[in-house]
Parts: structure tokens; C-alpha cells; sequence
């Protein structure tokens, strides 16, 4: 499916008056680099569907917006955020790093803490992180002073969790299990926090784990 191309003539319903964030790419059809970013721009889309919107702009055929944004070349990639731009780059860029420049925008669950907000907790031992993941893999390696608490025994162990010394934040790989849990909890009146992305996540911030 091709990206949704805007134009001057609905950019503002389809940007600036969007309820989610947008990614815009400024492009061109003779523009190479935009060629090769288009993949990775589709892949992005299908990824964050209901969470934001990624979006094209032919700045041939909308010549005055480009220039009122002050795109000065191709492909520009600009964040739109509550009707105003909050980033911006230029040059092609993977699907990674195109998450990465929206990622402060999207919208994120209850409970979901990211690595970054942890670590600092828990220095000042504001929250106890539980590894939910299984016992083999938790001895090999697990986050600063994490306690193990295998995911299918939390529900059956809320009270000790919740009699932890801190604020217990739940973690396993990906952070898509705890994440799922952490939903059910809280429709059950039990919100719990959760670190998204998980291991992966923590790790990838070059914040530091322990092995025995």
C-alpha cells in the first residue's frame, strides 16, 4: 500500500489537526535517496497504525508549504506533534532511526516507564524492578538488583509484590508480555508499572545489567 500523500490543500486537517503524532516526509519523484527511504518509511507505517501517522509531501507539487517549513532538501523529515513541528532531519534514514525521532511523541500505555526514567528511581530506590522472565535466564543475567518473579505466578502474588520495599516496575525481553499484563492488571483495578521495551530496551540506553 502506497504512503498517504499530503498536499497544501489538506495538510492542515491531515497534519496539523491530527489527534496522533505525524511523521512528514518531504520529498520528490526524482529524488533517489527518497526512493530508497520509501520501504522503510511503509514499514514504519504499518508499525505505528493507530499510534501515529506517517505521511508524504511532494514538495513539487506544494511548493509554498515546503518553502514556509523551510525544507532545504530532500528527503526532509519533520515531527508534527499537536499542530506544531517538534523535530526535524534531512537525509535518508533507516526504520529505526525514524522510530527514534518520533518516539517522544507517541503515545504510551499506563505504567509504562522507559529505561531512562528507571534507572534514576532506582538509584534513589524509588522502584524495585522484577524480572518476570524464567529462572534459567534470570540467573544468566537480569537489571541492577532485580528480584525474580516469574509472569504466569504475578497474579496469584500481587500482595507480595506490592509489599515490596519501592514501586515494583515489571520487566521481561521484549516488554510486550509485561506490557499485555500490565493492561489486564489495571482493567482489574491493579495498575502495575511496567518497563517498556524491556532487556532489549535497557540495554540498547547503555544501561548496565548483572551476570553472576
Amino acid at each position: 500500500m502506497a504512503l498517504q500523500e499530503v498536499s497544501e490543500r489538506d495538510f492542515v486537517d491531515e497534519v496539523m489537526k491530527s489527534k496522533v503524532p505525524v511523521l512528514v516526509e518531504f520529498g520528490a519523484d526524482w529524488c533517489g535517496p527518497c526512493k530508497v527511504v520509501a520501504p522503510e518509511l511503509k514499514a514504519l507505517a504499518n508499525e505505528l497504525e493507530g499510534k501515529a501517522k506517517v505521511v508524504s509531501v511532494d514538495i513539487d507539487r506544494s511548493p509554498v508549504l515546503a518553502r514556509e517549513l523551510g525544507v532545504q532538501a530532500v528527503p526532509t523529515f519533520v515531527v508534527f506533534d499537536k499542530g506544531r513541528p517538534v523535530g526535524a532531519h534531512s537525509g535518508a534514514m533507516k526504520k529505526a532511526q525514524l522510530r527514534e525521532l518520533i518516539e517522544p511523541f507517541l503515545p504510551r500505555q499506563a505504567g509504562a516507564l522507559k529505561p531512562e526514567e528507571v534507572a534514576p528511581l532506582l538509584m534513589r530506590r524509588q522502584v524495585v524492578l522484577v524480572d518476570t522472565r524464567e529462572q534459567s535466564v534470570f540467573e544468566r543475567v537480569h537489571l541492577p538488583q532485580a528480584i525474580h518473579m516469574p509472569i504466569a505466578d504475578i497474579e496469584n502474588r500481587l500482595a507480595e509484590l506490592h509489599m515490596l520495599p519501592a514501586a515494583p516496575v515489571l520487566y521481561c525481553r521484549s516488554g510486550e508480555q509485561t506490557k499485555d499484563l500490565a493492561s489486564k492488571l489495571a482493567e482489574q483495578g491493579v495498575p502495575v508499572s511496567f518497563l517498556d521495551g524491556g532487556v532489549l530496551a535497557w540495554e540498547a540506553a547503555g544501561l548496565p545489567v548483572e551476570r553472576p
